[in-house]
C-alpha cells in the first residue's frame, strides 16, 4: 500500500480522497492555488503545496508545478479526482513516466475512451448498442448528408471533452449548418481539437449510467445504475440510485453491457458507462467517463462499498475481495448538488462569502463539502458548494429525508440552488419517477414560480 498520495484537485473531492487516504493509513498531500490557501482540503491535509496563482491554468492545470509538488513531498501516487486533469491522458502518462502511480485508468485507456468517436467503435466491437451515427465529419456538407440518412433531429458532438461543450442539436439543415460551425469552434477553444461527429438525436431520453470498476487481475464489476436525467445544459443537478425506470432485467442487461465494454478495453480503476434510455427499455451507449464521478456517493450508499478506497487499493495492486454476485443494491439514494448560483436569474454563479453554514444530519444523511462558516467562495472555479446525499429503505423515504436535509441546511451570505432542489422534490413528474433529460426545460416555469412563492413566504 502507498505511504503518501498527492491529490491533484480541490474542494469537496479533494477532501473525499483525503478521508479515504486517512482511513487507509496513508498520508495526504494537498495542492492549492493562492486563492484556495484557506480551503478545508488544505487545512485537513498532512502536507500542502501552493502550485500557482488563482486561475486554473496557473495552478490546478499546471502540470510541471504539480509534478514538482509530488517530487518535493515524496508522494508515491497521484489521485486526480474529477475535472481538471482527471481525464488528461498526457498528464497520466507523465505521472507514469515519472514513476508516480496514477490512481485511475492508464493513459492509453483514457486516450481511447476519451475520444468519443473511438469509444463508439469500441462499443460496437463489444456488442454494446449505440445510436445511429458517423465517424469524424470534416465538412458541413458531409454533416448534411449524414443527417439526411438518419433523419432530423441530429446532434453534433465534439470527440474530445465533455460537460456539454462542443455539442449542438439541429432540427433541420439550416440549423445544422449554423450549429456545425458553432460546435467545432467551441470544441477547438475548449479541447484544442475541433473534431466532431454526428449522431441521431434521441428526443426525451433518460440519462442512466452504470458505475463500474476493474482491478489489475482481469476482474470488472458494476455497482448498479444511477439516473442523472435532471440536468441543465448537460450538467447534472440531481442523481439517484437505482433508477426508477430500471427493473431487474434491464439492470442486468445494462450492467452486462457496461462490463463487456470495460473488459474489451482492459479497463482498470473506477469508470462510468453512460447510456440514453428510452421509454420502451431500449438503451444506447453515449460515452464512458474514465474517472470517478461527482455523483459516486449514491452508488456507495446503496451498495455499502467505498469506491474511493478501492480506487486506491487497485492502483496499489490489490485484487477485489468481492465478486459481482456480492454486490447488492439496498434501498434508494439521492444526491442534490448545491451550487452558489441564483436559479431565478438563469442560474447565474454567485461567488462570495458564506457568513454562516450549518450542515444537515440525522439518519441516512451524508454531506460532502469543503464549506465552513466565513468561507470565501472564489470566482475562479465551479460553483459547487456541497453534495447532500440521502439514503432510505425506498425512494419515498430517500426523498423525504432529502427534503428534511435541505430544510436543515443553512448557507447564509450568498444565493444557492437549495430552494430549487426543494421545488424539484415537490414536482409531480419527478415524484412519479418520470423525469427525462427535458425535465428542467419542460418544468422550468413552474419551478421558478414555486421559487418566487417560496421566497415571498420566507420573507413574510
Amino acid at each position: 500500500m502507498f505511504k503518501k498520495i498527492l491529490i491533484a484537485n480541490r474542494g469537496e473531492i479533494a477532501l473525499r480522497i483525503m478521508r479515504a487516504c486517512h482511513e487507509l493509513g496513508i498520508q495526504s498531500v494537498a495542492i492549492h492555488s493562492s486563492a484556495d490557501a484557506d480551503s478545508l482540503h488544505v487545512k485537513y491535509a498532512d502536507e500542502s503545496v501552493c502550485v500557482g496563482k488563482p486561475a486554473s491554468g496557473d495552478s490546478y492545470l499546471n502540470v510541471p508545478n504539480i509534478i514538482a509538488a509530488a517530487e518535493i513531498t515524496g508522494a508515491e501516487a497521484i489521485h486526480p479526482g474529477y475535472g481538471f486533469l482527471a481525464e488528461n491522458a498526457e498528464f497520466a502518462q507523465i505521472c507514469e513516466e515519472d514513476k508516480f502511480s496514477w490512481i485511475g485508468p492508464s493513459a492509453e485507456i483514457i486516450r481511447k475512451m476519451g475520444d468519443k468517436a473511438t469509444a463508439r467503435k469500441m462499443a460496437v466491437a463489444a456488442n454494446v448498442p449505440v445510436t445511429p451515427g458517423t465517424g469524424l465529419i470534416d465538412t458541413v456538407d458531409e454533416a448534411a448528408e449524414a443527417a439526411k440518412e438518419f433523419g432530423y433531429p441530429v446532434i453534433i458532438k465534439a470527440t474530445a471533452g465533455g460537460g456539454g461543450k462542443g455539442m449542438r442539436v439541429a432540427w433541420d439543415e439550416d440549423e445544422l449548418r449554423t450549429n456545425y460551425v458553432a460546435a467545432r469552434t467551441e470544441a477547438g477553444a475548449s479541447f484544442a481539437s475541433d473534431e466532431v461527429y454526428i449522431e441521431k438525436y434521441i428526443v426525451n431520453p433518460r440519462h442512466v449510467e452504470v458505475q463500474l470498476m476493474g482491478d489489475n487481475f482481469g476482474n470488472v464489476v458494476h455497482f448498479g445504475e444511477r439516473d442523472c436525467s435532471v440536468q441543465r445544459r448537460h450538467q447534472k443537478l440531481i442523481e439517484e440510485a437505482p433508477s426508477p425506470a430500471v427493473n431487474d432485467d434491464l439492470r442486468k442487461r445494462m450492467g452486462d453491457a457496461a462490463v463487456r465494454l470495460a473488459k474489451a478495453v482492459g479497463y482498470t480503476s473506477a469508470g462510468t458507462v453512460e447510456f440514453l434510455l428510452l421509454e420502451d427499455g431500449t438503451f444506447y451507449f453515449m460515452e464512458m467517463n474514465t474517472r470517478i464521478q461527482v455523483e459516486h456517493p449514491v452508488s456507495e450508499m446503496v451498495t455499502g462499498i467505498d469506491l474511493m478506497k478501492w480506487m486506491i487499493r487497485v492502483a496499489a495492486g490489490e485484487k477485489f475481495d468481492f465478486k459481482q454476485d456480492d454486490i447488492q443494491v439496498q434501498g434508494h439514494a439521492i444526491e442534490c448538488r448545491i451550487n452558489a448560483e441564483n436559479p431565478e436569474r438563469n442560474f447565474m454563479p454567485c461567488p462570495g462569502r458564506v457568513f454562516y453554514y450549518h450542515a444537515p444530519g440525522g439518519p441516512g444523511v451524508r454531506v460532502d463539502t469543503h464549506i465552513y462558516s466565513d468561507y470565501m467562495v472564489p470566482p475562479y472555479y465551479d460553483s459547487l458548494l456541497a453534495k447532500i446525499i440521502t439514503h432510505g429503505k425506498d425512494r419515498e423515504e430517500a426523498v423525504a429525508r432529502m427534503r428534511r436535509a435541505l430544510a436543515e441546511c443553512v448557507f447564509e451570505g450568498l444565493p444557492t440552488s437549495k430552494s430549487f432542489h426543494l421545488e424539484v422534490l415537490n414536482n409531480p413528474t419527478f415524484l412519479e419517477g418520470k423525469a427525462t433529460t427535458s425535465f428542467l426545460e419542460d418544468e422550468l416555469s413552474h419551478l421558478q414560480e414555486g421559487l418566487r412563492v417560496r421566497a415571498k413566504t420566507e420573507e413574510a
